[in-house]
């Protein structure tokens, strides 16, 4: 499993560790991803993601994991979320279909 939010994309970046003697080693910044479950009103389902605790934030902030992937334009989110957007919006369109 990499380490990459799968809604930003967020991944590893790389640096130097700098002594006081500026002596300078190679070092990997790693992002804070957490393994979570977001609840999705429109499948019924939670869908586990691994995100940085930066998207999960910006997700609760948009109202859920639902309203956050149909308000982000398809260019912007890695594949993964591609996947769960497409599955909400067949979900969506079937419970439209079922209720006109």
């Amino acid at each position: 499993m990499s380490r990459r939010c799968q809604i930003t994309g967020k991944g590893v970046l790389s640096g130097n560790n700098v002594s006081h003697a500026n002596n300078k080693s190679r070092r990997r910044f790693l992002p804070n991803l957490q393994e979570t479950s977001m609840l999705s009103d429109t499948l019924g389902t939670s869908v586990r993601m691994r995100l940085s605790t930066r998207a999960i934030r910006t997700v609760e902030k948009n109202g859920g994991i639902d309203s956050f992937l149909l308000g982000t334009n398809n260019s912007r989110l890695p594949e993964e979320a591609l996947v769960v957007k497409r599955q909400i919006v067949k979900a969506a369109a079937k419970k439209a279909a079922t209720n006109a």
